[in-house]
């Protein structure tokens, strides 16, 4: 009987196996509940809505949100989204689908690189690393351009390490097109960085291997050819179309972005550091440890593989720590590389005691405990708080602030995540250091069982107070032919849920571009012109509990309430 050890680690046969039972296994937290949650404003809306109007449009080529131009990103999620659209129907499983799918492909891609560059039980460990992030599964549930980026950028980037660790008469075609492709692919889901960061990337990889040679074996006249197929087509398109589009999406959306404040999305410099720390737990506390033996093996030749995930990392996550735009979805990129790291590393230490993680292993378990005590204090908040003030009354304000803010979770939800967070933390405790296996396994299932958990359990609430979806379905059976809907600054989803173009009073925010381009005046009403319309046909309008108290006033006929959900109310004139 063959060892059970060698089956695992062996680098022939079962890719295929591996595969689907890491797709059938790994993709219940992805798509388990994908359509019972309202799609969440800005986002969700945003980019469920720009899809539905293309299809209703029949206009693949020029992106509209709210029915004005928009131009902030390229196409590529806008048309995987309207294809789901058109296959599942115009409900919210099929606006998160392709997101949730680009993140399992993420997982999958690690999967086949990793067993590439280090073997099948390293690559296992990789798949599931990746798969029991926590912060990147609830990510990918929701629908942004950032993981579709990071599926290509995954693609592309293993296609090219891959493809080098192939030189000389072993070197194969295939994987540099592929690198080329998803390239390109990147592109056209986010922009510039889709062909900026694999260029840097490579870039220092060449300069510090000393791998110049690897040139030669780009292709890279047929692979920029390739490149310009796939991207220029839209870029050509949508330019001739749209005159004013060169200068604001290459401008504004790259340069501006990048060096100016322009989006107000200004964070400090070490901003992605607790990010990286909480989204990639339980798994961020071995990241100190993995990086740390790349760098000692940076000048084996061993060392050339983890060199340049250390590369694709920081390439990465020092690109947007310095730039003066930041959110937290945009270092998604650098999972795939730190869960091959940390699972080499991991690989190793099976083999022997574990002891060079025992300090990591003790950080991760006691924050883990402490995770699990604060979960199970949840339901009781307020008296937890008051006891606070009694005792420190100057953290009252902060204190009192939280309390309102904070979504409200059951008990039940409380104790099966503080009971969760106490499994893995007891359990890393007691393995760390010991015995590894059983570490790892401890932390695999119960990140696995708490990304289900959360997502029926705490996303519901937070769903609700962020999304207008009660307030539109209530809207749609409140207009007629003639209602005006009437929105206070951009509510994406609002269009999404009523499938009708909505007024937008105040702050214009990402549709200010897009409603000086013609005449948008009407659908663009400032205060004055409200109030008109107000006094004149049926209005339904949203607006926050805020903004009521100071409207209510100047408001003739007196406002009727019909409907609150969250901080969001529907009033009407009638």
């Amino acid at each position: 009987m063959r060892d059970h050890k060698a089956i695992v680690r062996g680098t022939s046969g079962g890719w295929l196996r591996d595969l689907l039972l890491l797709a059938v296994i790994l993709g219940i937290p992805f798509f388990l509940y994908l359509g019972e949650l309202p799609l969440i404003d800005p986002d969700e809306g945003r980019y469920a809505e720009i899809p539905r109007e293309m299809l209703e449009r029949g206009d693949l080529i020029t992106p509209t949100l709210n029915y004005v131009k928009y131009f902030e990103k390229p196409p590529l999620l806008y048309w995987v989204n309207a294809a789901s659209l058109k296959i599942f129907g115009m409900n919210e499983f099929g606006a998160r689908f392709p997101s949730a799918l680009c993140g399992l492909l993420t997982v999958l891609a690690t999967y086949v690189i990793a067993r590439q560059l280090y073997g099948r039980r390293a690559a296992l460990i990789s798949a599931l690393i990746l798969g029991t992030s926590a912060g990147f599964v609830i990510q990918s549930r929701i629908i942004l351009t950032d993981m579709l980026l990071t599926f290509c950028l995954t693609a592309a980037l293993g296609s090219f390490i891959v493809a080098a660790g192939r030189e000389g008469r072993r070197s194969r075609p295939l994987p540099w097109y592929l690198f080329y492709l998803f390239c390109a692919l990147a592109t056209l889901a986010k922009g510039l960085i889709g062909m900026v960061f694999p260029a840097g990337i490579i870039f220092f990889y060449l300069l510090l291997s000393r791998r110049w040679n690897l040139l030669r074996e780009m292709r890279l006249i047929p692979g920029l050819l390739l490149f310009l197929a796939v991207t220029a087509p839209w870029f050509v398109a949508v330019s001739l179309r749209n005159p004013e589009f060169a200068h604001f999406f290459f401008i504004r959306e790259h340069f501006e972005r990048f060096t100016s404040t322009v989006h107000g999305r200004y964070q400090p410099f070490w901003f992605f550091v607790p990010v990286l720390l909480g989204t990639m737990l339980p798994w961020s506390f071995f990241i100190p440890g993995a990086l740390g033996r790349v760098w000692n093996n940076r000048h084996r030749d061993e060392g050339r593989t983890g060199m340049y995930l250390l590369i694709w990392t920081a390439v990465i996550f020092l690109f947007f720590s310095k730039s003066s735009s930041k959110l937290v979805p945009y270092i998604l990129p650098i999972f795939p590389s730190l869960a091959m790291l940390i699972a080499q590393r991991l690989d190793q230490a099976l083999d022997g005691r574990g002891r060079e993680m025992k300090g990591a292993a003790l950080a991760l378990g006691v924050t883990l405990v402490v995770l699990g005590a604060a979960a199970l204090g949840y339901a009781r908040l307020p008296q937890v708080v008051a006891l606070l003030i009694g005792q420190f009354p100057g953290w009252a304000p902060p204190l009192n602030q939280f309390v309102r803010h904070a979504p409200a979770f059951s008990g039940a939800a409380s104790l099966m995540l503080g009971g969760l967070f106490l499994f893995q933390g007891l359990g890393t405790l007691r393995a760390g250091g010991r015995n590894p296996v059983a570490m790892v396994a401890v932390l695999c299932v119960g990140s696995f069982l708490l990304e289900i958990v959360v997502s029926r359990t705490v996303m519901p609430e937070i769903t609700r107070a962020e999304s207008p979806r009660e307030l539109s379905m209530k809207a749609a059976a409140l207009a007629g032919p003639d209602t005006r809907i009437v929105t206070s600054g951009p509510m994406q989803a609002v269009s999404w849920y009523t499938g009708r173009r909505v007024l937008v009073t105040g702050d214009r925010d990402e549709l200010d571009f897009g409603s000086r381009q013609g005449d948008q005046a009407a659908w663009f009403p400032d205060q004055q012109a409200l109030l008109k319309l107000w006094s004149e046909g049926h209005i339904l309008l949203f607006l926050k509990k805020g903004e009521f108290e100071k409207l209510q006033p100047l408001l003739d006929p007196q406002p009727l309430v019909k409907g609150e959900a969250g901080r969001r109310m529907l009033i009407s004139n009638r």
